[in-house]
C-alpha cells in the first residue's frame, strides 16, 4: 500500500506539474534557507528581515494577485506556498500572510490605480513590507465597535487612534489601516515616517517568536486624501482581506501539523522502550492513527475549498469552518507530538513544542476558534449568536 502518512487519502495526488514545482521549490527554500536557524531565532524572538526580498524573487509575495509584479498563481499553488512556509515556522507563514492576503490584497482590491502601481509591485519583490491595522487593545472579535477615527480636514484626513497585535507593524513601510470616519469604516494608507506615527514592537511573547509584532498609534496624523483606499465602503471591506488570509491559513497549518507528524514518526521508530520501538504499543499506534487521519480530512477539506474559492462560489461561513477546523487539528498535532516524545518534546532540539507554541496564536488570531463556530452556527440557524 503506497500511501504518505501526511496524505493518507491522496488529497494532493492530482495537483499538476506547476504546482508540484512551486511545492517543491518552496520546500527546499524552506529546508535550506529557513530552518536551520529557526530555533536560534525562535528563541531569541527574531524575524529574520534577510529572507523577504529572496521570498520576493520566488514569487511568493502576492502570488495570487494578478498584475502589477505579481505572479497570479492559482488558489491551490498560494495554499501550497503557505503550507510549506508553515512547515517552517508559523512565523514565516504569518508575514507572507500578512504581506500578500491583507496588505497587497487590500491595495489590489480597493485602490486606485496609482496606488496599485506605487506600491505593488515594491511589495511583490519583498523591496517594501506592508501591515494591516485593524484589531484595536478593546476591539478584538467586535471590530465594528473600533474607536480609531479619521475626520476630513480640507484634502486631507487626520487620523487618531491605535491597533495593537498588528503582525509586521515595526518594520512595515506602509500600514493599511481601517478607521471610523463620519461616512462609515474606510480603508487608509499610512507611510512609514508619518508624523504622528508610530509603530513600536510588542516584546514578552511565548508564541510566534520568529515573527515581528507591534501597535500603531496615531495621534493627529495627516493623511493626504490620495492615501485613502477609494472603493472601501465599510467594514465588509476589511473582512473580505480577512477571508484572504483566512483561506491561507486553512493550508498553512497543515504543514505544521505534518511536521509535527514526521517528527512524531520518526522519533517513535528510533527511541527504544522495553527492548523495542515505542512506535510498537498501540496507544502510540493509535496515537499516529488518529493524527494522520485528521491530517487527511483536513487535506481534503483545503482542496475543496480551494476549488469553490477558484470557483468564485466560497462563502464566509465556509472559509470559517476550514480556518477553526484545521487550526485544531494542527494545535492537536502539536499537543500530542510534544506528548509522545516525553520530556524530549520541551527542547528546542524537536520541533513539536515551537509548533505548540505558535499554533496557540493561530488559533486565535484572524478569528478566534469560538466565533467562527459562530459563524458557522449563524449560517446554520439563521440566527447571530455573537453578542
Amino acid at each position: 500500500m503506497d500511501v504518505q502518512a501526511t496524505d493518507f487519502l491522496g488529497a494532493f495526488d492530482n495537483i499538476d506539474e506547476s504546482q508540484k514545482l512551486i511545492k517543491e521549490t518552496v520546500r527546499k527554500f524552506v529546508t535550506e534557507k529557513f530552518q536551520p536557524n529557526i530555533t536560534e531565532n525562535f528563541e531569541k524572538g527574531h524575524f529574520p528581515k534577510e529572507y523577504i526580498k529572496e521570498m520576493g524573487n520566488l514569487g511568493l509575495l502576492g502570488c495570487n494577485l494578478t498584475g502589477y509584479g505579481c505572479a497570479g498563481l492559482d488558489e491551490v499553488s498560494y495554499g501550497l506556498i503557505m503550507k510549506e512556509l508553515e512547515r517552517g515556522d508559523s512565523g514565516l507563514r504569518s508575514f507572507a500572510s500578512v504581506q500578500s492576503s491583507l496588505a497587497m490584497y487590500a491595495i489590489h482590491a480597493f485602490g486606485s490605480e496609482n496606488q496599485k502601481n506605487e506600491f505593488l509591485p515594491r511589495m511583490a519583490k519583498g523591496e517594501i513590507v506592508g501591515c494591516f491595522g485593524l484589531t484595536e487593545p478593546d476591539f478584538g472579535s467586535n471590530p465594528a465597535g473600533m474607536k480609531t477615527f479619521a475626520k476630513k480636514d480640507g484634502d486631507d484626513w487626520i487620523l487618531n487612534g491605535s491597533k495593537t497585535w498588528i503582525t509586521n507593524a515595526p518594520i512595515a513601510n506602509v500600514a493599511i489601516v481601517w478607521a471610523q470616519t463620519e461616512s462609515g469604516i474606510r480603508g487608509f494608507l499610512i507611510e512609514k515616517g508619518t508624523k504622528g506615527f508610530s509603530a513600536p514592537e510588542i516584546h514578552h511573547k511565548l508564541s510566534l517568536r520568529a515573527s515581528i509584532t507591534g501597535s500603531l498609534y496615531f495621534d493627529n496624523c495627516r493623511i493626504p486624501k490620495s492615501n485613502m483606499l477609494e472603493k472601501t465602503i465599510g467594514l465588509k471591506n476589511a473582512l473580505m482581506c480577512l477571508n484572504q488570509a483566512r483561506f491561507g491559513i486553512i493550508f498553512g497549518v497543515l504543514g505544521a501539523a505534518e511536521d509535527c507528524l514526521n517528527e512524531a514518526l520518526s522519533y517513535t521508530k528510533e527511541r527504544i522502550m522495553f527492548q523495542k520501538p515505542l512506535a510498537s504499543f498501540q496507544l502510540i499506534q493509535r496515537k499516529l492513527a488518529i493524527m494522520a487521519t485528521e491530517i487527511a480530512k483536513g487535506n481534503l477539506l483545503a482542496m475543496q475549498l480551494a476549488k469553490l474559492k477558484h470557483e468564485k462560489s466560497i462563502q464566509p461561513a465556509q472559509i470559517s469552518m476550514g480556518k477553526q477546523n484545521n487550526v485544531q487539528i494542527a494545535l492537536d498535532c502539536a499537543r500530542t507530538t510534544r506528548d509522545i516524545l516525553g520530556a524530549n518534546g520541551i527542547s528546542g532540539e524537536y520541533r513539536c513544542m515551537r509548533h505548540m507554541c505558535n499554533l496557540e496564536s493561530v488559533y486565535t488570531y484572524e478569528g478566534t476558534n469560538d466565533i467562527h463556530i459562530l459563524v458557522v452556527g449563524q449560517q446554520l440557524t439563521g440566527i447571530p449568536a455573537f453578542e
